[in-house]
């Protein structure tokens, strides 16, 4: 076993932690421009459920990294998990803890953490993949983790979502700077054999950020994706046959709706 391998298989969620605790001193420093109103950072107001994700299933060799693009107003901006819908956290992942909130809330994006009753259906869909696919988070976490390549939430005036690759050109390239090295820091501490893209700007920021190591794209589950709402699971089970990753028997019939 290489020093590589040792460190991934000791005390990689830990490592994990240090790496979004620097993150987050770099993300502090950032100004955000106009459409930018309010900017929410889960990792900071979340950390304590957040940290729990890390620590419980990061540790460990993960051959293949699920990369999403930024949390959504209902999953992880509530729950610091990424894709987080509540129930699925709570229930499947086994994950809670203490919410605070961000420092300016929209109106329309209040963070209520673990008492949000709003469903959020790209993180329904993923998370309910795992869970009919794999049955017990462990089996899922022993060939995946699943991370966000930008942490932060960005509203306008009117509380509609900004997604990083609409943000004026020179606050995302300082945005982008930070969260490439980040990326770069989690592939090597997770020893990833390859970074699947959830959707085209994941996959892209992969390839930026990461020469050398194979990279490949799944489907978004989002909604506002007419493809995904024709039964996302299967159309990213056919990604990951693609990219020649072979996945278990499915564990439950599946319950995720799409």
């Amino acid at each position: 076993m290489t020093k590589r391998e040792r460190s991934a298989t000791s005390g990689a969620g830990d490592d994990l932690c240090k790496i979004r605790a620097q993150l987050v001193r770099a993300l502090a420093r950032m100004r955000f421009e106009t459409p930018v109103a309010y900017v929410y950072n889960p990792l900071q107001y979340a950390r304590q459920p957040h940290e729990r994700y890390l620590t419980r299933y990061g540790s460990g060799h993960k051959p293949a990294l699920l990369l999403g693009m930024n949390p959504g107003p209902w999953g992880m901006a509530q729950t610091g998990v990424p894709f987080g819908e509540v129930s699925l956290v709570r229930e499947w992942l086994g994950i809670t803890g203490r919410v605070g909130r961000p420092k300016c809330q929209h109106p329309k994006r209040p963070v209520t953490g673990f008492d949000c009753t709003r469903s959020e259906v790209s993180g329904r869909r993923l998370w309910g993949w795992a869970r009919d696919r794999f049955g017990e988070p462990e089996a899922f976490f022993e060939r995946f983790f699943v991370v966000n390549y930008c942490p932060l939430i960005f509203f306008d005036e009117a509380g509609r979502n900004l997604t990083p690759d609409k943000l004026p050109a020179r606050t995302r390239d300082a945005l982008q700077s930070a969260c490439d090295r980040a990326l770069l820091r989690t592939v090597e501490v997770l020893c990833c054999e390859i970074v699947i893209g959830i959707g085209a700007f994941a996959e892209t920021r992969a390839v930026s950020a990461l020469p050398g190591v194979r990279v490949g794209r799944i489907l978004h589950p989002s909604p506002a994706s007419p493809t995904a709402n024709r039964g996302w699971a299967r159309l990213a089970e056919e990604g990951f046959a693609r990219l020649g990753i072979v996945l278990p028997s499915a564990r439950l019939k599946s319950a995720t709706g799409g």
